[in-house]
């Protein structure tokens, strides 16, 4: 006889405990934390292989460790050293967007790809998890910065240089082994390591649909992510169109080692430019001496002053890059296609119940705080000289770069373009079918008589 219990199954398994939980939440976070660093390691070495750093003598690690520093906004500091003969100051601020961007992308997947398994996410877990992330974003990034060190020993000849500094002192500090060198301020580099790696989770979870939110923020949901979402779409959209550019350049140009090492490591900087000059914006800067940036000749000719070679800082917007080449001026209709195109992402998502006023409001926040974010980082400072008994810097040797954006003008374009665009994009999505709406059914006709 067969006896049947009307008792549910049980399971077998047993409950997870707190510590099971939290050895489970640790590993989650070092694989994002290794995925990211990983990811970033290979964009920038591959980038410095192309821009031939590996040529450097014993330094490629510590060039390579210097690099996903900075794009993490760590601070590393260059140095110098010619003896008592003469002096050196250097000075570099930049962020390698590319492998930024890399490392963004995929620590934000990896935080959040145990969380889309969740029908609701509590909030002392996804701290936990957060809390995790940061710690061993932390300690990893403490590591890469006692990595980040290293002198290189620079050779000045004499003889063959056209400055007359260079022929009469160039032997001579060549006897005194002249050194440059760089290192990380570790206190810096974890503060905005800090706000770097906090800043990726944040935009991880506002981006994404399918993770849940704790039950106190679900009402934050559904005007927030859609906007949020179709301002990464944004970015990577002239991401993408930088790329594909490149790619043709890269084929048809010649020098292709060169626009791969642009690609590989900041490619973001000149794209987000790009969108920043095509709304309105505009950035101030200067080029000096045998360095440069690694952008479009256009670029370089604004920033060295033009045909005229002005001293002072030359403006970068739509007129002036316009004025060195006339292609300058699509980057308008560019920008007009792409915003409206992410607001009209951001509308179809918005539930049917969004009023015009409301999607205009907060496409034009969403656009403001995301070039708020973008507009500096784009930042990009460098100067090294070389100065002989006092007497001057040797021209061979020095140099400066200068690219600082005007950030309030751009938020300030941001904002009018989100408000307008978007409410434009709101008119367009009104005739499409949207989150939250129901289709009314027809009427019936009339009976026949």
């Amino acid at each position: 006889m067969v006896t049947v219990s009307s008792r549910p199954p049980t399971s077998t398994r047993p409950a997870a405990t707190p510590a099971g939980l939290f050895a489970r939440i640790a590993l989650q976070a070092l694989a994002a934390v290794v995925a990211g660093y990983l990811a970033m390691g290979v964009v920038a070495g591959l980038g410095l292989r192309a821009a031939g750093a590996a040529d450097l003598p014993g330094g490629f690690t510590a060039v390579l460790a210097a690099v996903v520093v900075m794009a993490t906004g760590g601070k590393v500091e260059l140095s110098g050293d010619a003896g008592a003969l003469a002096g050196t100051q250097a000075q570099l601020t930049a962020m390698p967007l590319t492998v930024t961007l890399v490392g963004a992308l995929v620590t934000g997947y990896c935080f959040l790809r145990p969380l889309r398994h969740h029908a609701v996410t509590g909030a002392r877990e996804l701290l936990l998890r957060a809390g995790s992330v940061v710690v061993l974003w932390l300690l990893g990034l403490a590591g890469l910065s006692a990595l980040a060190r290293h002198d290189f020993r620079i050779t000045v000849g004499g003889g063959e240089a056209e400055d007359p500094l260079m022929d009469l002192f160039g032997e001579l500090l060549d006897s005194v082994n002249p050194t440059v060198g760089f290192r990380t301020d570790l206190g810096p580099t974890l503060s905005y390591g800090l706000l770097w790696i906090l800043g990726v989770l944040l935009v991880a979870l506002l981006v994404s649909r399918a993770t849940p939110l704790p039950s106190r923020l679900v009402r934050y949901q559904e005007p927030v992510r859609p906007v949020a979402r179709a301002m990464l779409l944004l970015l990577l959209a002239y991401v993408l169109v930088g790329l594909v550019v490149g790619l043709v350049v890269a084929a048809t140009k010649g020098r292709p080692a060169d626009t791969f090492a642009v690609l590989l490591l900041g490619l973001p900087n000149i794209t987000w430019l790009a969108l920043g000059v095509g709304i309105g914006g505009s950035w101030e800067g200067r080029a000096e001496g045998p360095f440069g940036l690694p952008v479009p000749q256009v670029l370089d000719a604004v920033l060295r002053g033009g045909s005229g070679g002005a001293p002072d800082l030359s403006t970068i917007d739509l007129s002036s890059l316009a004025a060195q080449d006339g292609r300058a001026w699509w980057l308008l209709p560019v920008a007009a296609l792409l915003v409206l195109a992410a607001a009209f992402a951001a509308a179809v998502r918005s539930p049917a119940r969004t009023r015009l006023w409301q999607h205009s409001l907060r496409t034009g926040v969403a656009f403001a705080l995301t070039m708020l974010v973008v507009a500096p980082v784009t930042h990009v400072e460098a100067r090294f000289g070389l100065s002989v008994l006092g007497i001057g810097e040797l021209d061979s040797l020095g140099g400066q770069v200068l690219l600082r954006p005007h950030v309030w003008v751009i938020v300030g374009f941001a904002l009018l373009w989100g408000l307008v665009l978007g409410l434009l994009a709101g008119l367009l999505a009104s005739r499409v079918r949207r989150k939250g709406e129901v289709e009314r059914p027809a009427p019936p006709p009339p009976d026949a008589r």
